[in-house]
């Protein structure tokens, strides 16, 4: 034996599973794969608009013949999916441009069913982008009315899937949306149409450049009063549940990076899809650090996701989306 081992002989020695490139590959537990990606993307009026948002580069708002081709790139690079999220021409404070059927997310699910690419389309259901006020739904005073938002975003989802929507993703929180969403599609022989619901989506200060991006930040106070504490851990799961029962088919924790616990303790509890949002904060951060030089924006960039992935997601939701399938074995 070696005079200046310190270990006995036989001791386990877990580094020999790590002494070089192809041997940690062959056991390496979590695999990040393009199947896992949908990319989001932000739809606006207009022709030939490419809009970089300041806060999240490589990022833009795109017109629908833009949104087009960006969606083919989507497409090519293996991405499966898309969600999306509209910036309309005029807002009120119904966000009756959310349900209008010639709105323009509805006009933006026609433009891409006719482009007939290989690529499922989400439509995010929520009022706060069609609202002038900025909250998620109808106001009673300064305070969201549930039940008659709910109805609302019944009406939204289901122009969206008349309009060529593959999955239906209602984010606003509200009570009882997904059981009155999947009844109103079943009602109106969309019975096929999966519902993807923003279960857990906490009220959270990682979206401030979504805001930005949708346009959607509130005139005044905070959505604290629909969106969960970020404190509840019992009550995301409570959340899910709920959803589940009322008819989801994948369910969301919002944001992703510091809600693993969450996504660790539904995927022990529950066996439905679990889908998980790598927000714009989120995505921000990496890349204003790595343009100061501060982080390997890469490297943080893959540690982040594979985290996401290692506490229990089965699909992400996330901007370095095509960044990361262009590097993908």
């Amino acid at each position: 034996m070696d005079k200046e081992s310190v270990l006995e002989v036989g001791a386990p020695r877990p580094r020999r599973l790590r002494s070089g490139p192809l041997l940690r590959r062959m056991v390496r537990e979590t695999q990040l794969r393009r199947e896992d990606l949908i990319l989001p993307l932000f739809v606006c009026p207009g022709t030939g608009v490419r809009r970089e948002i300041p806060s999240m580069p490589g990022n833009y708002q795109l017109s629908i013949d833009q949104l087009v081709e960006e969606s083919r790139q989507v497409a090519d690079l293996g991405i499966p999916a898309i969600i999306l999220f509209g910036i309309p021409p005029r807002k009120d404070a119904v966000g009756s441009s959310g349900y209008d059927p010639q709105g323009i997310i509805p006009q933006a699910l026609r433009a891409l069913k006719e482009a007939r690419l290989e690529l499922l389309l989400i439509a995010d259901v929520c009022l706060c982008e069609y609202t002038d006020h900025g909250h998620c739904g109808v106001l009673h005073g300064e305070e969201v009315a549930n039940d008659p938002t709910v109805e609302l975003l019944g009406r939204e989802a289901l122009v969206y899937a008349q309009a060529g929507a593959d999955i239906i993703a209602p984010s606003d929180m509200m009570d009882g949306r997904v059981g009155h969403i999947r009844l109103v599609l079943d009602t109106q022989g969309l019975t096929h149409i999966p519902i993807m619901a923003y279960a857990a989506k906490f009220a959270s200060g990682f979206y401030g450049p979504f805001r930005q991006a949708a346009e959607s930040t509130p005139q005044f106070g905070d959505r604290r009063g629909y969106q969960m504490d970020p404190a509840n851990a019992r009550e995301a799961l409570r959340e899910i549940e709920l959803d589940l029962r009322e008819g989801a088919d994948l369910i969301m924790v919002k944001p992703a990076l510091a809600y693993l616990d969450i996504i660790r303790a539904a995927r022990e509890r529950f066996p439905a899809p679990i889908a998980a949002y790598n927000v714009s904060g989120e995505y921000s951060m990496v890349k204003a650090a790595a343009q100061l030089g501060w982080i390997d924006e890469v490297r943080i960039r893959d540690e982040i996701l594979l985290a996401i992935k290692r506490a229990g997601a089965d699909l992400i939701l996330t901007y370095f989306a095509k960044e990361v399938a262009r590097v993908l074995p």
